[in-house]
């Protein structure tokens, strides 16, 4: 006995159990004749992929990755913000930027890791990329963190002019940052066996 088939949810049925497809309402055919599904088109051996592998939406921020920019982009923001008040020998206010500019070039490295953070979750567009990149999110993460820890381990010191200064809190945020992105960094594209199926007949269903 042949198999039938839904063309539109690929529902399949014995031949002879029912004419059309109860949840779709559609004619059923015969299952050999119907074309490749989506997932067979678009894996070249013809075996449908698994949702992990699935390619999800450019807008789709979900498993870590919209924090994580969001957190890269605040960390870029605080970077040109105020990180020390200076009270001798005159008043002033250096961010993180000045630093690195005038004499602490090392601290570029905070920025640029941020910079390089924003586009290495963005373009990662499925669930198994996502986890793929969570080694280098956190790596990256990791380094604005270690940059103030250096910095509030080794503050600058005048020479024969006594300085006096006090950190400011974009400082402490920036450290805050950093150390909250390498927590999501570490779940990034969360657990592989919570997944929701978004095509068939189990859309929306968690795949476990």
């Amino acid at each position: 006995m042949g198999l039938l088939a839904c063309p539109f949810c690929r529902e399949m049925f014995e031949e002879g159990e029912t004419k059309s497809c109860p949840v779709c309402g559609m004619a059923l055919t015969k299952f050999e004749n119907l074309p490749l599904s989506h997932d067979a088109v678009h894996d070249e051996g013809g075996v449908p992929l698994t949702p992990e592998l699935e390619i999800l939406p450019w807008t789709d921020l979900r498993r870590g990755k919209g924090p994580i920019a969001i957190l890269a982009l605040a960390g870029i923001v605080l970077f040109f913000l105020p990180w020390v008040r200076l009270t001798l020998p005159y008043i002033d206010a250096k961010s993180g930027f000045t630093l690195a500019h005038e004499r602490i070039g090392w601290l570029w490295a905070a920025f640029a890791a941020w910079v390089v953070l924003v586009p290495t979750v963005l373009s990662r567009r499925s669930i198994i990329q996502l986890r793929g990149a969570r080694v280098a999110a956190a790596f990256l993460s990791a380094i604005p963190a270690v940059a103030i820890g250096i910095l509030l381990a080794r503050p600058p010191h005048g020479g024969r002019i006594p300085v006096r200064y006090t950190w400011d809190w974009p400082l402490w945020a920036m450290l805050a940052v950093s150390l909250a992105a390498i927590v999501i960094s570490v779940r990034l594209g969360g657990r592989a066996d919570d997944i929701k199926v978004s095509r068939g007949t189990s859309k929306g269903q968690p795949v476990h």
